[in-house]
């Protein structure tokens, strides 16, 4: 393997300093452009590189994000992670992933590796089982800022990418009234996370507004697991009112309370009982009877506009908005049209 070229050796061949020689390689205005353009053609000659250790050590920066998530196979997160990767590569910036798997101590663990590779900021969506945030607020005293999306904290001064699932879960409530749903059940996810406490405000604030009562029968939690998923729907249609229609945490959750429907009771999905969601993931349309309506939450926005964030705050530049929040548009599966083959 050749041996890289250095500044030193350009400045040789041109018979310059070697300040001279950096100064010209970084547009200095010091430089006149015929020197400049002198030293870019022998750089070029000689397949020099710029030396990104070196430049990362003078800037005091690494040009690397980490970032945290529960499952990279979720496909709501690898468009997020989509989203991040983009907006990083425009700004040439590394990106450096880990996934909790819903494990708040493997977050710690995956943290402190970050920490320990000098990453400049990083990009978190909590675990279900993180109810401090302490791990991360270590990070920002020392200088690293941290940008949560999606599954944000309920701490207020943090800096947040999300989907506003308040006024999602209302709309969800409207188009339930609309089709006549009035005995609806909450189908929540963990307590520790604050979407879990958003979907629900929302789902009592449309309930108040169409002057229903709610009956807290019809709440029962997932931890997002199949087996507790079961467990709930089992709770949900074991109450004196059977709901004619369930709000679950997200598609996953939803589908899982779906199959328990097939599998155990009589009930036809999506006649005797409904179902909606949230996360509105693409697998919607290959599905027989998928959710009828599902919250469309911009995941690979929401990775986008946290990673330009935390660029920014790496930069030091002024943040308009600490907690940018997204609406959520409720997405109905179009009718699809039958093919008839000759």
């Amino acid at each position: 393997m050749d041996k890289q070229a250095t500044i030193k050796e350009i400045a040789k061949k041109l018979n310059v300093s070697i300040s001279t020689v950096s100064r010209a390689l970084h547009d200095h205005p010091s430089i006149g452009l015929r020197t400049k353009m002198r030293v870019k053609d022998m750089a070029k000659e000689l397949n020099y590189e710029p030396n990104l250790a070196a430049i990362q050590f003078k800037l005091g920066k690494s040009f690397t994000l980490g970032v945290i998530v529960p499952e990279l196979t979720e496909s709501f997160f690898s468009s997020a992670v989509t989203g991040i990767e983009d907006a990083a590569l425009a700004n040439n910036y590394n990106v450096l992933f880990g996934q909790s798997h819903d494990d708040v101590l493997k977050e710690k663990k995956i943290l402190n590796t970050f920490r320990n590779n000098r990453i400049d900021g990083l990009l978190v969506s909590l675990s279900k089982s993180t109810k401090v945030i302490d791990h991360f607020l270590e990070l920002t005293k020392n200088k690293i800022p941290v940008v949560f999306f999606d599954r944000v904290p309920k701490e207020e001064n943090v800096y947040s990418v999300s989907c506003d699932l308040y006024n999602s879960s209302i709309k969800i409530v409207n188009y339930l009234w609309d089709r006549g749903h009035r005995h609806i059940a909450l189908l929540k996810g963990p307590q520790a996370l604050t979407a879990t406490n958003e979907r629900m405000r929302g789902f009592m604030e449309g309930l108040n507004r169409k002057k229903m009562k709610t009956d807290p029968s019809l709440f029962s939690s997932s931890d997002l697991t199949k087996e507790s998923s079961w467990n709930a729907m089992k709770d949900i249609l074991s109450q004196k009112n059977r709901p004619t229609a369930v709000i679950a945490f997200n598609d996953y959750v939803a589908l899982d309370a779906m199959q328990y429907v097939k599998r155990f009771t009589n009930l036809k999905i999506n006649k005797d009982i409904c179902f909606v969601s949230y996360s509105n993931l693409p697998m919607r349309v290959y599905l027989d009877t998928p959710p009828l309506v599902s919250i469309e939450q911009f995941p690979y926005e929401q990775g986008r506009r946290a990673t330009e964030m935390v660029i920014d705050l790496i930069n030091k530049k002024e943040i308009a908005q600490t907690k940018v929040v997204i609406d959520g548009e409720l997405i109905e599966l179009e009718e699809i049209p039958q093919t008839h083959m000759v």
